[in-house]
């Protein structure tokens, strides 16, 4: 009854794919280009990593900035898709252990909850374990096997 939905499956890749990396490349964008895109100012982030423990909070937040930003175009074009999907992975187990868990569950409760950051942790590493879509560069170049 559902193997007619079997040959979908292949889109289902590219849906996540795609949805990860915008959400990503939205996410870094925020902190790359601050107040000019509804973000903080850098001395917030700092401060905000600060209290959490997260140091040397410069640094960390250029990773993480530039993991999100850059890592984002990429999964959404699929180049070295799993590589910058692990990066996703860490950078949201973080933001759960440190930030969210705390809160509790759910997203909506001030200092929001663990629902959002977990939910792209786990697709990032669907991502991870699944690989690329069909559609992906690293498909097309050979860095992943074609898919049927």
């Amino acid at each position: 009854m559902f193997k007619q939905l079997d040959e979908l499956r292949k889109w289902g890749v590219l849906v996540l794919q795609l949805t990860l990396g915008f959400l990503f490349f939205m996410h870094g964008a925020q902190k790359l280009f601050g107040p000019s895109f509804y973000g903080l100012n850098w001395d917030a982030y700092v401060a905000f990593f600060q209290k959490f423990g997260i140091t040397p909070a410069g640094f960390w937040i250029w990773v993480v900035t530039l993991t999100e930003f850059i890592g984002g175009i990429c999964v959404f074009f699929g180049f070295l898709t799993r590589f910058w999907a692990a990066g996703f992975v860490i950078d949201m187990a973080v933001a759960v252990l440190k930030v969210h868990l705390n809160v509790g569950f759910f997203w909506l409760r001030p200092g929001g909850g663990l629902e959002f950051p977990m939910t792209l942790g786990l697709i990032a590493l669907a991502i991870v374990l699944m690989g690329p879509s069909f559609l992906s560069v690293d498909r097309a170049i050979g860095l992943e096997e074609r898919m049927s």
